[in-house]
């Protein structure tokens, strides 16, 4: 078939932007053709037969930006300019789909989180009309949704809050939801009666990975860990919700000058830096500032974390809340211990329970005992050996691509 994809941003590190990847990758190899439509093509090579640039799609355009502003931030005393303005934008970018999808002779759509999450209002309604004007099939990748933000989707309009429940996700008859948790099944079940289907975050495990090389031989020493040094690894962006405190409060209970915390990601998406500062006030009121390193001016991209992983120790991942949670996966893919909070809604029931071995923590606890834990498997290079391969076998085969091949044939048959 001939695929279209409508996403905000493709590309990039985000976790929407890497799994739409994937499953181009997975949806070439079951001889599906596949054309992208998206506001923003971020470290990649376009194709232009395939790959068309609509930037109003971006979440940084003045339109999504605007919207978002007027809907959930700075809302004016009147709704009604603001909900007349999406529609008409959203006319606009329907339009567009339109004769793209024309131009391209798109068979069946897939909607990459701009169906579920309110977070570009006029794309997400323009996919709505879009469905509605052709009939044409559509699979939605469903990553998250706006219940689950707390107030970050909540306006003060009642009007609004009624216009994105009319809207996300999407509600149309025959519309395939594929969700990454078993939260989002029950989700749709419990709201919706509708029967969802589970797709989980993978990796290719039959890629090499997190390996050493000549190449990245000196990857760490370039951003500061000695060679007689220990890195753990952070590999996640700078966002309240990744627990980095817990991992800066990691190195300072362990108390070794020589173990670094090397923190991948940058703080782009972490509002007014306030989450940042706080870091920056915890490393200064410790005295770490010699073992926290953050080095995303040296990892441009998600092609790069691979040299990230090959000279780390461990990798800390303490998050209190994730759709899925890429880093985990991509950890075990690396053949690295991870240290892990129990995040919700999502560890304990889609990944705890396949039988990987960490350290978990609960409630962002470090306890006397977890500590100990983690200090025994940081200082024992052959036992962190051993869990690598362990944890690398569970995860090939609960999150590989072979998983997710069996998956996306059954979701684009029509």
């Amino acid at each position: 078939m001939r695929i279209g994809i409508i996403i905000g941003r493709i590309g990039g590190v985000d976790g929407v932007a890497l799994e739409t990847e994937k499953w181009i990758d997975v949806l070439k190899k079951l001889g599906h053709e596949v054309f992208i439509m998206s506001g923003e093509f971020e470290s990649w090579e376009m194709d232009y037969e395939h790959d068309y640039l609509y930037p109003p799609l971006s979440f940084f355009s003045v339109e999504a930006e605007w919207g978002q502003r007027k809907a959930f931030y700075e809302p004016d005393r009147d709704p009604e300019p603001l909900l007349e303005h999406v529609e008409k934008a959203s006319n606009r970018i329907h339009l567009a789909m339109r004769q793209w999808v024309a131009d391209k002779k798109i068979e069946v759509i897939l909607s990459e989180n701009a169906s579920a999450l309110p977070c570009h209002l006029s794309m997400g309604v323009a996919i709505k009309k879009l469905i509605k004007s052709t009939g044409l099939p559509i699979v939605t990748h469903d990553h998250d949704f706006h219940w689950e933000r707390g107030e970050r989707y909540v306006s003060k309009h009642q009007e609004i809050n009624q216009y994105v429940d009319d809207n996300f996700p999407l509600l149309l008859p025959d519309v395939k939801h594929a969700v990454i948790n078993t939260f989002g099944v029950e989700t749709f079940k419990n709201r919706f009666n509708i029967d969802a289907t589970l797709v989980p975050n993978v990796m290719d495990f039959n890629r090499v990975y997190g390996v050493p090389t000549p190449e990245n031989e000196f990857f760490l020493r370039d951003v500061g860990v000695l060679e007689d040094e220990i890195a753990l690894l952070q590999v996640t962006r700078i966002v309240r919700r990744k627990g980095i405190e817990t991992a800066i409060s990691l190195i300072d209970q362990l108390n070794d000058k020589k173990l670094k915390l090397v923190i991948t990601g940058n703080n782009n998406d972490d509002e007014n830096k306030e989450y940042y500062n706080e870091l920056i006030d915890q490393i200064h009121d410790l005295n770490l500032s010699r073992q926290v390193i953050f080095a995303a001016h040296k990892v441009l991209d998600h092609k790069d974390l691979s040299d990230v992983y090959a000279h780390g120790r461990a990798a800390t991942y303490f998050s209190t809340y994730e759709g899925f949670g890429n880093a985990f996966v991509e950890t075990v893919l690396a053949k690295k211990p991870i240290f892990v909070n129990d995040y919700k809604p999502v560890y304990s029931q889609d990944i705890g329970n396949k039988g990987f071995e960490t350290v978990m923590i609960t409630d962002s606890n470090l306890t006397p005992e977890s500590v100990q834990q983690m200090s025994d498997i940081i200082y024992n290079p052959k036992r962190c050996i051993e869990i690598g391969e362990y944890n690398f076998n569970i995860g090939k085969k609960h999150f590989s691509y072979e998983v997710l091949e069996e998956k996306l044939s059954q979701l684009f048959t029509f």
